[in-house]
């Protein structure tokens, strides 16, 4: 199986995916990495791990749709089964998360459906709550808002303070995204409607 991850920024998910391949703790190949965004700190992580980098501007094409279809012709060179997005600071159309239904994972810093967007733990943070956490969850047309594969909570300490909860919850991240994409690459993830179950066998 060949998965290519989406990232625009520090890629700390690559990494953690990247050393779960190497490790064979994911049991597939990780084909590519897609980055908007040139000299951006994933593509110095991908380098070094010997991932083959594919980077894009959208400034580069006069319409989303020319930009899209350049991707999802990279993707089909390398024979891409799995696309994994990790910090890619970019919304799909949908006509391009129709093409891969069922074969896009998204990671967001919160419990869903609460707190989406692309400040969850700022938000959940400054409303006060007793327990956030991360969940990883299929992409569809919508924003934050696929079937959940897994979920984790992380309860605030007494004395939380929005560094230290941003320190936890990307720890929880590195966890709980290779998880999930093992479980994919496993062939254990049965979407029905919205609800994802996981097969034992």
């Amino acid at each position: 199986m060949n998965i290519a991850v989406f990232a625009s920024g520090k890629g700390t998910n690559f990494q953690a995916i990247a050393e779960a391949v190497h490790k064979g703790f994911i049991k597939a190949r990780l084909s590519l990495l897609v980055c908007d965004t040139p000299g951006a700190p994933v593509v110095q992580k991908a380098q070094r791990a010997q991932v083959p980098v594919f980077i894009i501007e959208r400034k580069s094409f006069s319409s989303l749709k020319e930009f899209e279809s350049r991707i999802i012709k990279a993707l089909r060179q390398e024979k891409i089964d799995l696309i994994v997005l990790a910090g890619f600071m970019r919304i799909l159309s949908p006509a391009f998360v129709a093409q891969f239904k069922g074969r896009m994972l998204n990671i967001h810093p919160s419990l869903l459906p609460s707190f989406k967007g692309t400040r969850g733990i700022q938000e959940a943070f400054r409303y006060g709550v007793k327990v956030t956490g991360v969940t990883v969850h299929f992409v569809d047309e919508h924003v934050d808002h696929g079937p959940i594969i897994l979920q984790s909570p992380l309860p605030l300490a007494a004395n939380e303070t929005l560094a230290s909860l941003e320190r936890k919850i990307h720890a929880l991240e590195h966890t709980l995204y290779p998880q999930a994409v093992k479980l994919f690459t496993e062939g254990k993830l049965r979407i029905k409607g919205r609800v994802v179950r996981v097969a034992t066998q």
